[in-house]
C-alpha cells in the first residue's frame, strides 16, 4: 500500500470516530431530553451517524484498510459530561440541547479539517 492510501485511511478512519462518536452522542442526548419530538430528533441523527458510519467502513475496507472499531476517547469523555450535566441541570432539555451542539460543532470542525487535507481522489 502506497502512502498516499495509508493517509485517507488514516483520514477517512478518523471521520469514522467522529461519526460513532456522533452516534453515540445522539443516543445520550436522546436519553437525558424529556420532550418527544427532540428524543425524534436525536434518534433520526443518530441513525444517520450510524448510516454515514457504515459508508465510511465500506470505503476504507475497499481500500484495502481496517475501519476502527471505536470512537474517540475525548468523545467518552463528552458523553460522560454531557449526563453529568443532564442530571444536574435536572435533566433541562435546553442543557441537554446546548451541549449535543457542542458536540456537533466538534464534529464539523473535524470534517472540515479532513476537507483541507491533501489526499489523492478515492
Amino acid at each position: 500500500m502506497d502512502i498516499d492510501k495509508d493517509e485517507v485511511i488514516s483520514t477517512l478512519n478518523a471521520l469514522l470516530q467522529t461519526t460513532k462518536d456522533g452516534e453515540e452522542g445522539f443516543r445520550t442526548c436522546a436519553q437525558n431530553v424529556r420532550s418527544t419530538a427532540l428524543k425524534a430528533v436525536f434518534e433520526t441523527a443518530a441513525t444517520r451517524c450510524d448510516e454515514g458510519a457504515a459508508e465510511l467502513k465500506t470505503k476504507i475496507r475497499g481500500l484495502g484498510g481496517q475501519p476502527t472499531e471505536r470512537g474517540s476517547t475525548s468523545a467518552l469523555l463528552h458523553r460522560g459530561w454531557t449526563n453529568l450535566k443532564a442530571s444536574i441541570v435536572g435533566m433541562d432539555d435546553h442543557a441537554v440541547l446546548v451541549e449535543c451542539e457542542r458536540g456537533e460543532d466538534a464534529a464539523k470542525g473535524a470534517y472540515e479539517a479532513a476537507l483541507k487535507k491533501d489526499c489523492p481522489p478515492i
